[in-house]
């Protein structure tokens, strides 16, 4: 199983911990690639319009520059890091200890500074999204997709692949192949739209509550249609078949209040 996430744009701040220690992020081989987006994030993020080339709001121009210090930074789990909607409705702090494993072992958040990580992976707060452009790198889903491409496929092993990502998260790494006929996009759409991605914040609260579903009841399927059978006990479901051979699944599931 594994349940690929966006990294979350609103991050909690981390006051004091250990600074970073890259040798001790999950997937080692994404490295060098770690190492040449961190440099380039750094050096982009002291210049006066660091905001703009970042894409990233103005009103945010402070915490762009904090990223010049993420080298001495103070780190957190991931799990800490990553906050809003999707992340708070998840809730890794109050799950029980069988469930928190399994969000540890089968979460991947997807990120353009660290490339994916895992929940018990620590990491600084940091200010960079999918969209921005760095010295050197270029666009970010474009720097980061030979890497992922090498790591992703062992991270599924035999289990389906459960897709929360985002347009511009998802262009860093597309399944391919036998993978990719077992993988699942999961779309929240509105009751009377059915056909319509919702993104509200119920949206993204149900988002939240599907994860923390399937880590709570262990729903470690290895067929598509296993996955939405289960699923379907919880909420309202729509499992669409792929469009052509090589493609991926697509789970509508109608928003649900929060």
């Amino acid at each position: 199983m594994l349940i690929l996430l966006p990294s979350s744009e609103a991050k909690s701040s981390v006051d004091r911990g250990h600074v970073l220690d890259p040798a001790r992020l999950s997937f080692p081989a994404l490295a060098p690639t770690r190492a040449a987006v961190l440099a380039a994030l750094i050096e982009v993020s002291g210049l006066p319009d660091a905001t703009h080339r970042l894409g990233v709001r103005e009103n945010l121009g402070e915490l762009v520059h904090r990223n010049v210090s993420l080298r001495e930074a103070p780190t957190a789990s991931a799990a800490t890091v990553y906050s809003g909607v999707v992340y708070d409705a998840i809730g890794v702090a109050n799950l029980d200890p069988p469930s928190q494993r399994r969000a540890r072992a089968w979460i991947v958040v997807v990120s353009a500074l660290w490339g994916a990580v895992r929940l018990g992976d620590r990491i600084p707060s940091y200010r960079l999204n999918m969209c921005g452009r760095l010295p050197g790198l270029g666009h970010l889903p474009q720097v980061w997709q030979a890497p992922l491409a090498e790591v992703l496929p062992a991270a599924a092993g035999r289990g389906v692949v459960v897709d929360f990502r985002a347009a511009e998260y998802a262009t860093a790494w597309r399944p391919t192949g036998a993978l990719a006929e077992r993988t699942v996009v999961v779309k929240v759409v509105r009751d009377d739209e059915r056909s319509r991605g919702a993104g509200s914040y119920n949206a993204k609260h149900t988002q939240g509550r599907i994860v923390r579903r399937i880590v709570t009841d262990a729903i470690d399927a290895y067929r598509p249609e296993a996955l939405a059978e289960l699923l379907a006990q919880h909420f309202e479901v729509d499992l669409r078949h792929p469009r052509r051979p090589g493609h991926p699944w697509s789970l509508h599931v109608v928003e649900s209040p929060s």
